[in-house]
């Protein structure tokens, strides 16, 4: 599966500093201009806030609250966007490829994709 995100391009290398397993096994993906629901639930993440989304196949998950536009009373992903999370070890050497809402879209040296929070990871 390839990771498309939404937020500033980067490719700088990281170091993780501090251990991250991914949170969900089958997490939310959305793609631009698809309908998508929200619950109200929402949170803050190191100053950026996420809100608790259902997609078109009913999968349900946080997304950044900046994916969100409204048209016509229905609510729609203005982005692709997938919440895939990357498992990584302290002392791992990652490329970024994305970053928003506190998160890093990197990849792994062997090509795996996903995000890790900004804070465990350090840049080289």
């Amino acid at each position: 599966m390839v990771t498309i995100a939404m937020g500033e391009r980067v490719m700088d290398r990281y170091r993780v500093t501090a251990d991250w397993k991914a949170a969900y096994p089958d997490p939310i993906a959305l793609s631009a201009g698809e309908e998508l629901w929200l619950t109200g639930k929402s949170d803050m993440w190191d100053g950026h806030v996420w809100v608790w989304a259902r997609n078109q196949r009913g999968k349900e998950g946080w997304i950044p609250d900046t994916l969100v536009q409204s048209r016509v009373g229905k609510t729609y992903a203005n982005a692709d966007f997938s919440a895939v999370e990357l498992t990584s070890h302290r002392g791992e050497e990652l490329l970024a490829l994305s970053e928003t809402h506190g998160w890093i879209l990197c990849r792994a040296q062997n090509g795996a994709e996903g995000w890790v929070p900004a804070r465990n990871l350090s840049a080289i």
